[in-house]
């Protein structure tokens, strides 16, 4: 074993004598955690029936305009209180967004392809949203509902964001305005001042719900979104299963969760160019005072593929907790398994994250919290409280860096974690820690797994030697 995890497994033992553990939690009471929180899950009130698209004028040609179609159908739905909106066999344009009303449900059929023409001036006028955890207005996304009710997208066919050549090309322009959203929200400058859009380069997410409750998306496939693919913004009781991706484009992230609470992601196949999962829950002042931490989410039964499978963080100064990530499994390389990153820039917490029964192949680093992310934020004093982690049943077949890497800080060490059953068979590094309370590890081996000891026999004297 490396000299690295010698001097860990040292600072363990010493931890452990000067400070008695407390019991971790058994799996009775992770089970009933998660039990209560899938109580409180039903998703969206799918409608019954379904109308065609056609009816609205929109064909699936391959060459038509559907975006009036779309606004038509919405119309229609507001009237009669809800519809089922039917996209059959086909390949849909649009040009332009597509606003979802209460009581909708779109469905894009096993064959049918919705793509979206992805010329910026279609996605104008602004409209309320957020950019990575700033809120402000900006571009429209593609999908978006604001404040709706019993909405859901479902179906086996196609979501393309067509954005390789557009949208996707403007993350090499986007640092001034990045910068300038983050000097509004530590200013306190008014979200209605906030306006960014023609002339200005933050990239709208393909599918966008903020503020919506009972929300349902699933079965669609997703690829080429222009930024995050699926972002849940300060929504509710929301069910995301069975979706399909290959979103390669820069920063599309699967699914992002942000001060969203009562979620279900569930047998998702990933294959995305960012984050699978990212939880989050808006950055510095907008989460300070938002008091809207991101709770009570689950993953479950998914298929990792991408840059890091589940993450909480950077933007999560609204706080985390109850996530529970259990029976997933990756279908290829991640460069982080599980990864926890926040610094003394976005304050919050993170409390009762329970992974158990996880398993991938090759990964740079298995299992990852820092709370010195990207090294920012030393001169400020907003140190983030981070607890109660309980890991069991996590698997790597290959950790080309370190399996487990615990970062806190001396302001606030973490504290309260404990891993039970991590097996890695082959890792260039076994275990980093600093600045944190006494960890608990058992039941568990960092490289291979060593068998009974052999007697002593004549070679091993050492006094010859």
């Amino acid at each position: 074993m490396v000299e690295g995890m010698r001097k860990s497994l040292v600072l363990l033992f010493l931890l452990g004598s000067l400070m008695p553990m407390r019991a971790v939690g058994n799996d009775g009471e992770c089970e009933a955690l998660r039990d209560s929180i899938l109580a409180c899950i039903t998703g969206a009130t799918l409608q019954d029936g379904g109308v065609s698209l056609t009816r609205f004028g929109g064909r699936g040609d391959g060459a038509t305009d559907c975006y009036r179609a779309f606004q038509k159908a919405m119309r229609y739905a507001k009237k009669q209180g809800g519809a089922r909106i039917v996209l059959d066999e086909g390949t849909w344009l649009c040009r332009g967004p597509i606003h979802l009303t209460d009581n909708v449900t779109l469905v894009i059929g096993k064959g049918a392809t919705l793509r979206f023409v992805a010329d910026s001036q279609a996605f104008l006028p602004v409209v309320e949203t957020s950019w990575e955890g700033t809120r402000l207005w900006n571009y429209s996304p593609f999908i978006y509902g604001h404040g709706v009710r019993d909405v859901a997208i479902v179906g086996e066919g196609i979501i393309d964001g067509d954005s390789g050549d557009t949208f996707s090309t403007w993350h090499d322009c986007q640092k001034a305005d990045q910068e300038a959203s983050r000097d509004m929200n530590h200013q306190g400058i008014p979200v209605a001042q906030r306006r960014f859009g023609e002339g200005h380069f933050l990239r709208p997410p393909l599918i966008q719900l903020y503020g919506c409750q009972r929300v349902t998306i699933q079965d669609i496939f997703i690829e080429r979104a222009p930024f995050w693919c699926v972002h849940l913004l300060e929504s509710e009781n929301v069910i995301v299963r069975e979706l399909r991706y290959d979103a390669k484009l820069v920063n599309n992230d699967g699914i992002d969760v942000e001060a969203s609470r009562n979620v279900l992601i569930e047998g998702v196949r990933f294959n995305n160019g960012d984050d699978n999962v990212a939880i989050k829950s808006l950055r510095d002042n907008d989460g300070w005072l938002s008091h809207r931490p991101s709770e009570n989410i689950i993953v479950r039964g998914c298929q990792f593929k991408g840059l890091h499978a589940v993450v909480i963080g950077s933007e999560m100064s609204g706080g985390v907790a109850n996530v529970i990530v259990e029976d997933c499994t990756s279908a290829g390389y991640c460069k982080r398994g599980i990864y926890v990153k926040t610094n003394p820039d976005r304050g919050g917490f993170v409390r009762n994250l329970l992974v158990n029964r996880v398993s991938f192949d090759e990964v740079l680093d298995l299992f990852y919290v820092t709370s010195m992310y990207a090294g920012q934020g030393l001169q400020n004093n907003h140190f983030s409280d981070v607890c109660t982690i309980r890991v069991d049943s996590l698997t790597a077949r290959k950790v080309a860096g370190t399996a487990i890497i615990l970062q806190g800080t001396e302001a606030k060490p973490l504290r309260d974690i404990s891993f039970r059953r991590v097996f890695v068979d082959n890792a260039a590094n076994g275990l980093s820690i600093e600045h944190t309370g006494p960890i608990l590890i058992s039941d568990s081996h960092i490289g291979p797994r060593e068998g009974v000891p052999s007697q002593v026999s004549a070679s091993d004297n050492i006094f010859g030697r």
